[in-house]
């Protein structure tokens, strides 16, 4: 019988752990020094969500703030950059859905500014836990639907701000960088 090296009979979709760049401010030195010992990367700066990225990157942002998805397609905004992004968070239909669409539009600008380009896919929802992810997708930016967003849309690029009233939606960097 020959044997197999162990990553063969991992799932295709397995992320080495060393490629797993992991933040919540909530972390405590202890959580952060495990998380270090079994091999993932442990961001040590706030990033208010604004990573850009280089390469295919899946974002696990289940729960969080609209903010930082916001944070997150400001500091991607480009059809090259979000065609290699999937999110895997809170829907996006379901935050237009929620929120008036004036305030959407004005402070979750990328957001709704890159709907019209966004394949989301619902999660199915547990019998058992309808009240935990019954609003969780699968968000990705098909490179045929970014071609079609308009260039002035592009040329949008100012770095959102967000009110005093929004700061339960994130978690601020206190150095403010």
């Amino acid at each position: 019988v020959e044997q197999q090296p162990a990553l063969a009979s991992s799932p295709p979709w397995q992320i080495p752990e060393e490629l797993c760049c992991i933040f919540d401010p909530a972390f405590s030195t202890l959580e952060r020094e495990l998380l270090g010992s079994l091999g993932f990367s442990v961001l040590s700066q706030n990033e208010e969500g604004k990573r850009p990225i280089h390469e295919p990157t899946l974002f696990y942002m289940v729960h969080c703030g609209k903010a930082l998805y916001n944070n997150l397609l400001w500091s991607n905004w480009s059809a090259e950059a979000l065609s290699n992004m999937v999110i895997l968070g809170n829907s996006f239909k379901g935050i237009e859905e929620r929120i008036l669409t004036r305030i959407f539009q004005a402070d979750y600008a990328y957001i709704a500014k890159i709907l019209m380009a966004t394949e989301e896919e619902a999660l199915p929802s547990h019998n058992r836990y309808l009240d935990v992810f019954n609003d969780t997708a699968v968000h990705h930016f098909p490179w045929h639907k970014l071609r079609e967003v308009p260039q002035e849309t592009w040329n949008f690029q100012e770095e959102p701000v967000y009110h005093s009233e929004d700061q339960s939606e994130i978690i601020r960097n206190p150095d403010g960088t």
